[in-house]
């Protein structure tokens, strides 16, 4: 097949990107680099667009014609929630707007498969230990919201019969697959620590009081290697037939793992011996959030490989070039 992935050059794009190649199907990448770098997916065709922009309609839809796309990849989007609180017009011009130019140009180069990326925000503040797809959707901010909309619009299109669309619900992505894939956006628990470590500070914990093993929060982390096989899944199920209309998948382990674990692990591949901070709690912060992952292991028998520690290891290993030596024993792939 032929699939074009819209911001397939950033961190999780050109994991996709990859996965895709290796699969053998053919890719063409639409992206705005302004948080990707084509470096990441080299001899993948490039187009440099904005999909939110007034005239990437006419041009994602050339772009398909063009290249014979048989799929589509949706991963283009803003993604930063405190971002998101303070700009909320942008996002949704952006989010929604971008998702909206996008459908409107498959339909009309008659492109009707679409692997949506989505997330587990548009299910908000949970009070499930274990959320599965069936969970309340109610997201609190608008980065949660634009992604909630975005799964209306592609459902409401997918009704119309024009589309086959998955949805997938990511919860908390991290690692990488090889060295020069690494996450450079510092916007997620495993990234923030890394970079404390990295300016030589101690790593913060947000309460240490919650009704959990060790009293920190836990969270389903899941490599993004195994992610970009979750696109790469969802893309053979559409081509087969196995889902029709709209569909959402959590991608999670169904595993959790504490932010006390995740920081003590950092901070021994670091070889600092730095104690971490103990902080006031997070407002809005649930004591735990793990992922079911039973209804896309069940439909499309897609399921997560790596643990916390593969995850953490892979992370520190790509961006170990900022500290020097990566320590023994630690996989660098």
């Amino acid at each position: 097949m032929a699939i074009l992935v819209t911001g397939g050059a950033g961190y999780i794009g050109a994991h996709v990107v990859a996965a895709l190649t290796e699969a053998g199907h053919g890719v063409v990448v639409v992206d705005d680099e302004s948080s990707g770098s084509r470096e990441r997916i080299p001899g993948t065709p490039l187009e440099l667009l904005d999909v939110a922009a007034p005239d990437a309609l006419d041009a994602l839809a050339r772009i398909m014609t063009a290249h014979d796309v048989d799929a589509v990849i949706h991963l283009a989007a803003r993604k930063r929630v405190d971002e998101s609180v303070g700009v909320p017009l942008w996002y949704y011009q952006q989010n929604v707007g971008g998702l909206q130019n996008l459908l409107t140009a498959m339909v009309a180069a008659g492109v009707r498969r679409l692997v949506f990326s989505s997330s587990a925000a548009v299910y908000g503040e949970t009070s499930q230990s274990q959320v599965s797809e069936m969970a309340p959707t109610a997201p609190v901010n608008p980065y949660g919201r634009t992604k909630l909309i975005g799964e209306w619009l592609c459902r409401d299109v997918a009704r119309t019969g024009a589309l086959d669309v998955i949805a997938l619900r990511y919860f908390n992505v991290a690692g990488a697959a090889r060295p020069n894939l690494g996450d450079p956006a510092v916007m997620n628990l495993v990234t923030m620590v890394i970079e404390r470590l990295r300016r030589g500070l101690p790593p913060v914990i947000y309460g240490d009081d919650y009704a959990t093993p060790d009293g920190t929060c836990v969270r389903d982390f899941v490599h993004v290697r195994d992610l970009a096989d979750a696109h790469l899944t969802a893309v053979d199920a559409l081509a087969d037939g196995r889902v029709t209309g709209f569909d959402a998948f959590n991608v999670g382990t169904g595993e959790g793992g504490s932010v006390r674990e995740v920081v003590e692990r950092l901070v021994e591949l670091s070889g600092s011996g730095v104690t971490p901070v103990i902080a006031e709690r997070r407002a809005g912060d649930p004591a735990a959030v793990v992922a079911s992952a039973a209804l896309i292991g069940d439909r499309l028998g897609w399921k997560s490989r790596a643990d916390l520690r593969e995850i953490l290891d892979s992370a520190w290993a790509a961006d170990a070039p900022r500290f020097g030596t990566i320590p023994a024993g630690v996989s660098v792939r």
